[in-house]
């Protein structure tokens, strides 16, 4: 993947970097696979705003994707790579043989063609994905299960990856994404290889109107609030506004919000980096 510099003949494409696209292989989602997506605009049920700096955006349709990867023991061929509008990877179509069609979150690399499997005896090729016991030590991993057969909720987004480290018993030493090292049991799922757009991060919208595009409002930085909005607002001209803190005084940068009583406290051996 890789990124485009444009022209700057307006100043909303001076500073823009976008995507290539050149994995991309289809431009129609499968119907079978789509579903429509409501948007609430930071409202809840009874209309009241209850999420800030939400609105408006693109109309979008979700794609149905397979987490679990619980088709075990069938070897299915990828058709197309394609965009995804409701997150930052890209996804795969993939056909099985007795004609099932599903969507997995694309690894880097993977192209039309290739085979993917899923499932205890599977070889650890990129795509597939396998039981943590029987992925070799060191392997790059990502969709990974925090508990069997719940789906993968762990490094899902663009460029993201874990590493499988080491093997315990009945658990399995994994370092996360965010550095932390976590014990996850040897009968979770997980997929081999790093998530692909790994440039998404380097991206630049270029243009306020892209934010809006995609459902988001002008932030209002809480330092020119007043203070009956937010306990950093008010002061005589440009103030600070103290310490940095949320709408609800609670304070930011360095505070830990974890809980000390945390039932999963005891499976991390060690915590993120700061």
């Amino acid at each position: 993947m890789s990124l485009r510099k444009l022209k700057p003949v307006t100043p909303g494409t001076r500073f823009k970097l976008a995507n290539g696209f050149e994995e991309i292989t289809a431009s129609k989602p499968e119907k079978s696979l789509v579903t429509s997506i409501s948007k609430s605009g930071g409202r809840n049920q009874s209309g009241k705003m209850t999420m800030r700096y939400l609105g408006g955006g693109h109309k979008q349709q979700y794609r149905i994707i397979d987490f679990k990867r619980n088709k075990f023991g069938i070897p299915g061929i990828v058709k197309t790579v394609e965009y995804d509008p409701i997150r930052t990877a890209r996804i795969a179509l993939i056909h099985y043989p007795d004609g099932e069609k599903r969507y997995i979150i694309a690894p880097n690399g993977l192209a039309v063609g290739s085979k993917v499997e899923a499932g205890p005896g599977a070889p650890p090729n990129l795509g597939n994905a396998l039981l943590l016991s029987e992925i070799p030590l060191g392997t790059t991993i990502h969709n990974i299960e925090l508990r069997p057969g719940q789906g993968a909720i762990i490094a899902r987004s663009a460029g993201t990856y874990a590493q499988l480290t080491a093997r315990d018993g009945k658990y399995a030493t994994i370092k996360m994404p965010s550095g932390e090292t976590r014990l996850i049991l040897v009968t979770c799922l997980a997929s081999i290889g790093s998530v692909s757009n790994p440039d998404h991060n380097l991206t630049v919208s270029g243009k306020a109107g892209r934010s809006r595009w995609l459902g988001r409002r002008p932030r209002t930085r809480p330092v020119v609030m007043n203070p009956v909005d937010h306990p950093m607002g008010g002061g005589e001209g440009r103030a600070t506004g103290g310490h940095p803190r949320s709408r609800k005084g609670i304070p930011a940068k360095g505070y830990k919000t974890r809980k000390l009583k945390n039932a999963s406290t005891k499976y991390i051996i060690s915590r993120r980096k700061k």
